[in-house]
């Protein structure tokens, strides 16, 4: 049953990122922040069901791995889309989640007065996602993935008031910062 929950972690925000990016302005404030908090919440009872799965498992049993579907097959290579799950992956998770949970709720009333409310939380989703892939990933490319969304997310949420040059250039300074972190992860995969 928990390799089955899995997968729901990431694609919770990744649900709250569609609706909010493709509906946000048209459902109102109140709606985009309940689908943003509500499903990185979400996520976070989720992965507190998988934690106390994990913890009532046997220690040498405690990784577990769902792969979704394989990408691409050459050879003997295959590229497969999946999660893996352990101790340091769980603890992760719970703080990506708990953490990012609150700091949606915060944003909720921080950020209200804002036109582009939903712009907001639709990159805050995605940037979830992508973090959750990050942690998840049971290979690098899926790492890899997870490490580009966070970087793109970064650049979304730092340069958010676009309308000004400091905001602009800060998020280009760290979309710059990000290449050179892409490069030492290239180099180390």
């Amino acid at each position: 049953m928990l390799l089955k929950l899995t997968g729901l972690v990431p694609l919770y925000p990744l649900i709250g990122c569609i609706i909010n990016g493709f509906f946000g302005l048209r459902i109102g404030k109140n709606a985009v922040g309940l689908i943003a908090a509500g499903s990185v919440g979400l996520s976070f009872l989720t992965t507190l069901i998988i934690f106390i799965g994990l913890v009532m498992t046997p220690v040498e049993e405690r990784v577990f791995e769902q792969v979704l579907f394989t990408w691409m097959a050459a050879g003997d290579f295959t590229a497969e889309f999946g999660f893996q799950v352990d101790p340091l992956s769980i603890t992760m998770m719970l703080f990506v989640t708990g953490v990012g949970f609150l700091i949606h709720v915060y944003s909720i009333g921080y950020m209200h007065e804002e036109y582009s409310f939903y712009r907001f939380f639709a990159y805050m989703n995605l940037f979830m996602c992508s973090m959750l892939l990050l942690v998840m990933g049971n290979n690098f490319l899926i790492m890899f993935i997870g490490w580009e969304g966070v970087g793109c997310c970064s650049y979304f949420l730092i340069g958010y008031y676009f309308e000004k040059k400091s905001a602009c250039d800060a998020g280009t300074k760290a979309f710059v910062m990000n290449r050179v972190g892409d490069f030492a992860f290239l180099l180390a995969v």
